[in-house]
């Protein structure tokens, strides 16, 4: 499969996304800079990496969801094509609107880096059918504005309609109901705080991540 990593000015995990990428699917995948107008042809999957686009200024996210590429990811998002967004890029896809809510300050006000538990909240999409639904995974975060945030009619549709793909087992960053990843309506767009990129072989502490990107694989092949 061949697949993109959107790189914005500040993105700092795009080399990682792309290991895991080329890792998995064999093929190295196309790093496609902010600032071109169209992805590659024949594209299968399209990464937001995590990192700070544009220094974080003004909001998190905010001045890359206006970059003239982000146009031609949301056109693909539209038509069906899978895409990801991880840290940062969970963060672009909530300001592009291709997902409800918005990523804040933490609770406590610090940046978190360590390793999470995280439930598997739906499985039947095409990012999570690696796994067995409320299954307990583990996936490193670093964030500083990963708190989910959703007023309560957003938070009950996504939770009715099955769009909350994952979950922290614990209260990480005091996002709404513990909220750790969110699916769109059709299912074929995941932004999720976590990175499963930096889970994919035993070097790492083990394979969580790795499941994802191989029950994606599987699903689109």
């Amino acid at each position: 499969m061949k697949t993109a990593v959107i790189v914005f000015p500040g993105s700092n995990c795009d080399r990682d996304i792309a290991t895991a990428l080329e890792d998995v699917t064999g093929t190295k995948p196309h790093m496609v800079w902010h600032g071109e107008t169209s992805l590659p042809d024949g594209i299968g999957l399209v990464a937001l990496p995590g990192g700070f686009s544009y220094g974080d200024y003004l909001r998190c996210g905010a001045i890359a969801a206006r970059s003239p590429i982000v146009r031609a990811v949301i056109d693909a998002a539209e038509r069906g094509l899978p895409v990801i967004g991880i840290c940062n890029g969970f963060q672009v896809l909530t300001e592009t609107g291709l997902l409800p809510g918005a990523l804040m300050r933490n609770s406590g006000l610090n940046f978190v880096c360590r390793n999470v538990a995280l439930t598997v909240d739906n499985s039947q999409s095409i990012f999570t059918s690696g796994y067995q639904s409320g299954e307990t995974i583990t996936v490193p975060v670093a964030h500083h504005d990963g708190n989910y945030f959703a007023n309560s009619a957003t938070l009950d549709a996504l939770e009715g309609e099955g769009r909350v793909a994952f979950r922290y087992a614990e209260d990480v960053n005091g996002s709404a109901r513990n909220i750790a990843g969110v699916l769109n309506k059709v299912g074929n767009v995941l932004g999720m705080m976590p990175h499963p990129e930096r889970r994919i072989e035993s070097a790492h502490g083990g394979t969580d991540g790795r499941r994802m990107f191989e029950g994606l694989l599987e699903a689109v092949a």
